[in-house]
């Protein structure tokens, strides 16, 4: 397992450090080292440190409790141990940020209290192709600097649900008549958040991210960068 660190200090008086999860045991995206790079830099540039990691021993109690947020980047498959999960869990009741980005949406997928963090699971893509997203909130950080008409190229994640039913803030969808494969209709959330409660942070999940350029993107770091400013609480 890999463990880098880099960074500059973080904000007074909170959480200083943002960790990036990379693990995957199931399909592992090409995309990942640009997109760990590109929060690396996203979050340097919101004054937080950045360790991007494989380990699944960095989810202890004291590790997460100098994180302002964990950012899930394309991880597949079960990528968290026992005593991972129930930290995380705690962290995350606790008052934790969470930013799962695109192949997030397939990670832990025996673990409930993870669905229910994210309100529904990936069902399937259809091949990478040029598309329409239709932006819905434009006060929101993570969407505010996209247009109401997003031209992108992406895998366009199908979901077992819709996730409004689990009282998230749908962000972004997907205008299915602008691509092939789409099977959620004419409602397809592709970007999503749940805002902080007593017993939890704030989550946010992004669909998007396949391809490697796009983490090069001036309008998808401009989304990351809101997503991640906003699940830190900045």
């Amino acid at each position: 397992m890999s463990t880098s660190r880099t960074g500059r200090p973080g904000r007074p008086g909170g959480p200083q450090d943002v960790l990036v999860y990379t693990r995957t045991a199931g399909y592992r995206h090409d995309s990942i080292p640009a997109a760990a790079a590109a929060l690396t830099e996203l979050a340097a540039d919101a004054g937080l440190s950045a360790e991007t990691t494989e380990d699944p021993g960095a989810f202890t109690a004291d590790r997460l409790a100098r994180c302002a947020a964990v950012v899930l980047v394309s991880t597949t498959g079960t990528v968290l141990t026992d005593a991972g999960r129930a930290a995380f869990e705690a962290y995350v009741r606790g008052g934790g940020g969470l930013l799962a980005v695109h192949a997030a949406a397939n990670a832990e997928p025996d673990w409930a209290f993870y669905g229910e963090l994210l309100g529904t699971r990936f069902d399937g893509h259809p091949e990478i192709q040029p598309g329409t997203v239709h932006v819905d909130a434009h006060d929101h950080p993570a969407t505010a600097g996209l247009p109401g008409r997003w031209d992108w190229t992406d895998e366009w994640y199908n979901f077992t649900s819709d996730p409004r039913a689990t009282g998230v803030r749908v962000l972004a969808r997907a205008d299915e008549t602008r691509y092939r494969g789409g099977t959620m209709g004419a409602d397809h959330p592709l970007v999503w958040c749940r805002d902080a409660t007593p017993d939890r942070g704030r989550v946010l999940f992004t669909a998007l991210g396949h391809a490697t350029e796009s983490y090069a993107d001036p309008a998808f770091r401009s989304h990351l960068a809101g997503a991640l400013r906003w699940v830190t609480g900045g």
